[in-house]
């Protein structure tokens, strides 16, 4: 049974917007920082762990137009693994081996966590998922909080239908004060 992994850069503000790029009027923020090899490391190896992605139209046209031009382990795993994109608009992918999840979020996600064995990640993909916490789909949370307040931009955290709680299972500090934590669903 597959497991929803959110996986985010996130500044102390709690904004999520273009941490690697994008129109903001900061863009690329997370990159003023060294995450230290540890940290680069753990995010290689976040990668590696993952069965599939799962991705919102956005990030995954990010993706696709960035991944398919480069080469090495990381890429290859990207190239290569399982994608599920949830669009209402995308209908011919062209990033190898990726499926569109256009119907009901809840009965795709829960037919996706049924087929796929292992951790399912979510990078980025902000509106995703605000969606997937809001119908309590996530298993698990890992946030890269970086030292700087940006004062605006899209935040991770929306409204949700109710309260959820979480165990921290996981702490760790890289690079330039760049906090990892690791939080899981308690049920």
């Amino acid at each position: 049974m597959g497991k929803i992994v959110v996986t985010e850069f996130i500044s102390l503000d709690s904004v999520v917007e273009a941490p690697g790029g994008e129109d903001f009027k900061y863009p690329n923020w997370s990159f003023e920082f060294d995450r230290g090899p540890d940290g680069e490391q753990f995010k290689t190896d976040e990668a590696l762990a993952s069965a599939a992605l799962l991705l919102g139209r956005a990030t995954y046209e990010g993706f696709a137009s960035a991944w398919p031009q480069y080469e090495g382990e990381l890429a290859d795993k990207y190239n290569g693994m399982p994608k599920y994109v949830v669009s209402g608009t995308l209908t011919d992918p062209e990033w190898r081996n990726t499926t569109v999840l256009s119907g009901e979020l809840t009965e795709e996600v829960t037919r996706l966590r049924q087929d796929v064995d292992g951790e399912i990640s979510v990078p980025g993909s902000i509106r995703l998922v605000q969606s997937l916490l809001a119908h309590d789909l996530v298993d698990e949370i890992r946030l890269m909080w970086f030292p700087v307040i940006l004062g605006h931009g899209r935040k991770l955290w929306a409204d949700t239908p109710d309260k959820t709680a979480w165990a921290l299972t996981e702490s760790k500090t890289y690079g330039d004060g760049i906090l990892v934590t690791t939080h899981q669903r308690t049920r």
